[in-house]
């Protein structure tokens, strides 16, 4: 396996790379079909592991966007036209390459504009202002291109958005059908749009995140451990676990977050997915309200409220025994977060399944410092396609109690009514995390 190759797997003992794809049909459908083999399984395996967590980065939304034939929000720079422009771009260039991200985006920008917004407040009130005023305009062009992607996802083509919606309901399915008795997924994102509430919404899944209320939910700092339930007719004893519950954390913020400074407390307001760029809850100065917090690019950052909570959530779920992390979308740009990536893995249970588009410099610099044994690989174009990913290598969306009764049935049936020996059903079997067999 080379990672300079096109399309990479690795998965368990079994590896390969290669740069292009059989361009004959039939041979294309064999070649899946021996990739699936290998890969299908050993999914279905780690994604019943004890603990599993979902990492979902900018790529996801463009992904989905693809499908969708709509525009996605870019994190290129933009530029503030203030008199600091040349300083704040500067800075931001030198802490981007430092982190090893590269290029410094709009992220890495308002960072920087912040620190020196911070600094004018002292020593000149009026460029402050100034200053502010630029944030302001780009901030709110910001989420208005977040709404716009939104828009853009359910109001483009209705073929296009259907078949964009079920890629969506069954990516997220693939990962929240889970056991009752297994922990719940825990989803964290990057992302500051919706998509992953509308993909929810969609699929019937419900979201447990530390937002509490009906009218206005509030930002809690106390971990709400709260689940839900069910007693089945008739049964006395302990309620059994409800299907079809996640557990959401959003790091970096979200475009309907607002922070109110009178009571110093986060709450979330009901801006519609896709809503219009003049809805009347879309802040006109969100320097001021808006909870989306620039990337931070050293520790100390990540104490200020609330990162300290949500952080503290994504270490808590990830750095334990028997813990699984699957990324997608995530560029590994993020030293923050690479950081308890690589606090997990120092753990031998634990695991980390990479889907990727491509492998660049950051992920190769983020790999160098792992553990093969610890890690799975799946990158390159055909691996990135959520359409192909879907349709061939992930666990199907669904408990399968049947098909797993069914082969149990046909173990006891006579020779004569037997079909021909086929493969294990998907959803059972050995699971390399616990040394015993899972059904999916």
């Amino acid at each position: 396996m080379k990672l300079s190759d096109k399309h990479i797997y690795r998965v368990g003992s079994h590896s390969a790379s290669w740069n292009d794809l059989p361009s004959d049909d039939d041979e294309l459908d064999k070649f899946i079909a021996s990739a699936r083999k290998r890969i299908e399984p050993w999914l279905s395996a780690v994604f019943q592991a004890e603990h599993l967590n979902l990492l979902i980065g900018s790529g996801f939304t463009t992904a989905i966007g693809y499908v969708a034939g709509a525009t996605t929000t870019g994190m290129g720079q933009v530029a503030f036209g203030s008199e600091f422009d040349i300083q704040i771009d500067a800075y931001a260039a030198r802490e981007a390459a430092l982190m090893g991200r590269g290029v410094a985006n709009i992220e890495d920008q308002f960072r920087a504009a912040l620190a020196v917004y911070e600094g004018l407040k002292v020593i000149d009130a009026t460029k402050a202002e100034a200053l502010k005023n630029a944030m302001d305009r780009q901030l709110r062009s910001f989420l208005e291109s977040l709404l716009a992607t939104e828009s853009g996802l359910i109001n483009g083509d209705p073929t296009k958005r259907i078949i964009a919606e079920g890629v969506v309901q069954s990516f997220l399915l693939s990962f929240a059908s889970r056991a009752a008795s297994r922990e719940r997924l825990h989803i964290f994102t990057t992302n500051y749009d919706r998509l992953i509430e509308h993909g929810c919404d969609l699929a019937g899944l419900r979201i447990i995140d530390r937002f509490v209320g009906a009218l206005t939910p509030v930002f809690r700092s106390a971990r709400v451990e709260v689940d839900m339930h069910y007693n089945p007719p008739g049964i006395r004893g302990e309620p059994r676990f409800m299907e079809g519950v996640i557990r959401l954390t959003k790091l970096h913020g979200s475009l309907d977050w607002f922070f109110d400074r009178a009571d110093r407390k986060i709450f979330r307001k009901g801006i519609p997915f896709g809503a219009p760029a003049d809805h009347t809850d879309l802040p006109h100065n969100p320097v001021d309200t808006v909870m989306i917090y620039p990337n931070p690019a050293k520790d100390v950052e990540t104490t200020q409220y609330p990162y300290a909570e949500l952080f503290r959530d994504f270490a808590a779920a990830t750095c334990r025994p028997n813990a699984v992390a699957v990324t997608y979308g995530y560029g590994f740009g993020d030293d923050h977060i690479n950081r308890v990536l690589l606090d997990m893995l120092t753990i031998p249970s634990t695991h980390l399944v990479v889907f990727a588009y491509n492998a660049d410099d950051r992920l190769k610099s983020f790999l160098a410092r792992t553990r093969e044994a610890q890690v799975s690989l799946l990158i390159g174009p055909h691996f990135g396609d959520l359409t192909t990913l879907i349709e061939n290598y992930l666990p199907k969306p669904t408990l399968d109690y049947v098909t797993s009764r069914m082969t149990e049935l046909m173990k006891h049936r006579p020779p004569e009514y037997q079909s021909a020996p086929e493969e294990p059903p998907p959803g059972e079997v050995f699971d390399p995390l616990s040394g015993c067999g899972s059904s999916t």
